[in-house]
């Protein structure tokens, strides 16, 4: 592995550790503020392993993005999206 392959993986590392941290800024917070969540971070695992010829199923990657069954944290840390939240992420998906 080269050098900015390493810092890049690092730096993702970083970034999940970050987000573990934060557990209480939910998925739909993310999505509206930034367009991408922890389940895209999955998804986006499973697309770039295919890439490679590498096999990875959509739990597992939740789990290596969650740092636990992608049940366990949905059941330990998501809120129901409010109102205003849905209202926010319809509105920016009604652009797309």
């Amino acid at each position: 592995m080269d050098k900015q392959t390493e810092i890049q993986a690092a730096v993702f590392r970083r970034l999940l550790a970050h987000l573990d941290s934060r557990k209480d800024v939910q998925n739909i917070d993310l999505m509206i503020l930034a367009g991408f969540c922890r389940n895209c971070f999955s998804k986006w695992t499973v697309a770039e392993a295919e890439k490679l010829g590498v096999e990875v199923d959509l739990e597992t990657a939740r789990e290596q993005i969650y740092g636990m069954p992608y049940s366990e944290w949905q059941e330990k840390y998501q809120l129901p999206a409010t109102d205003e939240q849905m209202a926010k992420f319809n509105a920016l998906n009604k652009n797309k």
